[in-house]
């Protein structure tokens, strides 16, 4: 592993995570000096972002076709073998909720569970959605992992106290067989950052416009409406600042009340809303830059997920999507949320080596 070392005391630690997407926690784990053996995902458009940006294997495959040997390969030469992962949250839409049975919602949570109590490496983090800890597939969840003799810490973080610029809460947890490690708290002192420390330094570009040094920095087209509407729009406003002539039909209806975010401007001094795979669109929440007409750009959306500038998400040369690359930003763990996973697991590593 040479370079590659961890500093857990001279211990080699090493992760595979699941459900990598884009490599969000798989970033951050490497940033705290844990090393990449793998990352594991069904969608073949996360193998250049993930290892480009974090440096290990790639494998195209459902979690639930896994094995502990296909486990046991990668973690091959580790002192500690760390599995992680963020399995998708679709169960939490109203689509999901409705037309799938329970069991089949849950068929990949199972399914990590089972990989973790089968191999039994020494630490399991997960990252997920608030809501999940509501479910009784979360005590199923930790209950299966206690009864494989893993101690379990778990709660709910504020994404914003680890350095990522974005109102996101979720649900983290850290299960260890080598002694209790205790979910991530919010440094001393810490200072939000805001909008404009994440992104002000970005060149300018206009709605449907791009950066020609860097494909990401591209935003997407306003129509003539839209575009009065986000000349109207405040920092921080909802639509209720526009003229009545601006306000669609569904605004004007007591519906309409509940989405007041909708077509919003982001406040330069705030925190940004939580990234969805939808923010790169004016109307799909308070997506507007706060001060030019026009959407956040693809680049300004990953470094508000706390990604860095030139975190690369496609091959050069090849066109930028939206919805894909919107999809991989999205859905991905904030890197500074893994960094600071993986620095609590280097630094119980580290105190176990001294001991």
């Amino acid at each position: 592993m040479s370079d590659d070392v961890s500093r857990a005391g001279g211990a080699v630690v090493k992760v595979v995570d699941l459900f990598c997407g884009a490599g969000g926690l798989a970033f951050g784990l490497k940033a705290a000096g844990l090393q990449v053996a793998a990352g594991v995902d069904l969608d073949p458009t996360c193998q250049y972002p993930f290892e480009t940006n974090c440096g290990g294997h790639f494998e195209k495959k459902s979690v639930s076709d896994l094995t502990p040997a296909d486990l046991n390969g990668w973690f091959e030469g580790a002192d500690v073998r760390v599995l992680a992962g963020c399995a998708p949250c679709q169960p939490f839409s109203t689509y999901s909720q409705s037309r799938k049975s329970p069991d089949k919602r849950w068929t990949l949570l199972r399914s990590f569970l089972k990989l973790a109590v089968d191999l039994k490496p020494e630490v399991v983090t997960m990252e997920n959605v608030r809501g999940l800890a509501s479910k009784p597939i979360w005590s199923e969840f930790v209950a299966g992992l206690e009864a494989a003799q893993y101690e379990v810490s778990w709660g709910e973080v504020r994404c914003v106290d680890f350095g990522v610029p974005q109102a996101r809460r979720r649900l983290v947890l850290i299960a260890s067989r080598i002694g209790k490690i205790a979910v991530p708290a919010k440094a001393t002192g810490s200072i939000p950052i805001t909008v404009r420390d994440a992104i002000a330094d970005l060149p300018p570009i206009a709605a449907g416009g791009n950066d020609p040094t860097d494909t990401l920095h591209v935003a997407s087209k306003l129509s003539s409406t839209n575009m009065q509407r986000m000349k109207a729009s405040k920092p921080g406003g909802t639509w209720r600042d526009w003229p009545e002539k601006l306000r669609a039909t569904c605004h004007t209806k007591k519906t309409g009340e509940t989405y007041p975010s909708v077509y919003g401007r982001m406040s330069w001094d705030e925190p940004a809303p939580t990234m969805t795979t939808q923010c790169f669109g004016f109307g799909n929440g308070r997506f507007g830059h706060p001060e030019q007409d026009r959407a956040i750009s693809l680049r300004e959306a990953a470094v508000l997920q706390s990604f860095p500038k030139d975190y690369a998400f496609v091959p050069a040369g090849q066109a930028v999507t939206f919805a894909k690359v919107g999809m991989l930003i999205g859905n991905a763990v904030p890197p500074n949320l893994g960094k600071a996973i993986g620095t609590a697991v280097m630094e119980h590593v580290s105190t176990l080596q001294r001991a």
